[in-house]
């Protein structure tokens, strides 16, 4: 029997391979194997990170909900009790954003945070 080579279906698996792995440096953009390996890598830190982003922001918005607080006398999660007892359903994005560019509604909701939190 004789060998198939492929043809077509590897010269069409190749080319959108290495249409990923445009703009890389060196052989990384033209050599097939290397090209791989490089895609492949970067499909996985792509994957990762997509995971690792949402971690990121909400360690940032928690960051800036606690630098307002401690401004006004209070901690973080005394703060996010105290909403919680008032029954404010604000998720932190929310209250990051109007830590940052509200900071007299933010005022107010922690002195509701206070006031139910004693």
């Amino acid at each position: 029997m004789p060998r198939a080579k492929g043809g077509f279906k590897t010269r069409r698996r190749h080319k959108r391979l290495l249409k990923l792995a445009k703009g890389y440096w060196g052989q990384r953009k033209n050599v097939f194997r290397r090209a791989k390996e490089t895609v492949e890598r970067a499909l996985v830190f792509a994957y990762r990170d997509r995971r690792q982003r949402k971690r990121d922001f909400r360690k940032l918005w928690q960051t800036r909900i606690n630098a307002m607080c401690r401004l006004h006398g209070m901690n973080y999660s005394r703060f996010m009790g105290g909403l919680k007892k008032a029954g404010v359903e604000l998720d932190r994005k929310v209250l990051a954003y109007m830590a940052v560019t509200e900071p007299d509604t933010f005022s107010k909701l922690v002195e509701l945070a206070k006031r139910s939190w004693q």
